[in-house]
Parts: C-alpha cells; structure tokens; sequence
C-alpha cells in the first residue's frame, strides 16, 4: 500500500478549484483505485492524503488527462508552491469501530 501526501501554499482559490478538487477526488477513487481521499485546509495551507495500492495505480492516476489539466491549474493559479511525497506503508494501526 502507498500513500500520496501533497502538501501546498494557497494564492489564489476559486469557485473553479473548489470544483476542480472535487472531480479529482472523485477521478481518483472511481477510475483509478484510490482507496482512501482525505484534504484538510487551514489558513492558506493544504494537506491532501490519498491512498493506492500500488505505484501503478498512482502513475496512471497522475497522467490522466483531467488531471494534468487540474495540475497545469495548480502551478498557474491556484498554489504559491506544493510538494508531492509517494511513500510506501509499512505498517497501518486503527482504533475504535
């Protein structure tokens, strides 16, 4: 299992990237995979946590068409800078029901 961690500095949002990070969240999980879409926004930051279930997965995910458009968007318009960390999960711990 693999998780997508994108971390960013918001400059400019809109109706526009409102919508356009849901229809990601929705590409990612119905086309691609995704088993898990969490996005947290504090202030001008944001968190974004996706899971996959394998490098394959996110590699198809990150060059869909919607996608590189939304992500054309993001480095234009909508961010001051982002990072993107792939890691691999070695371990997952829950609790509660």
């Amino acid at each position: 299992m693999y998780a997508v961690i994108f971390t960013a500095k918001i400059k400019h949002p809109d109706d526009k990237y409102a919508h356009t990070a849901k229809r990601m969240r929705q590409l990612a999980t119905e086309r691609y995979g995704c088993t898990e879409f969490n996005s947290v926004t504090e202030g001008d930051r944001e968190i974004s946590i996706s899971y996959w279930p394998t490098l394959e997965h996110i590699q198809r995910w990150k060059n869909d068409t919607e996608h590189l458009i939304a992500q054309k968007l993001g480095q234009e318009r909508w961010y001051s800078n982002y990072r993107v960390d792939v890691v691999e999960l070695t371990r997952t711990y829950t609790s509660g029901a």
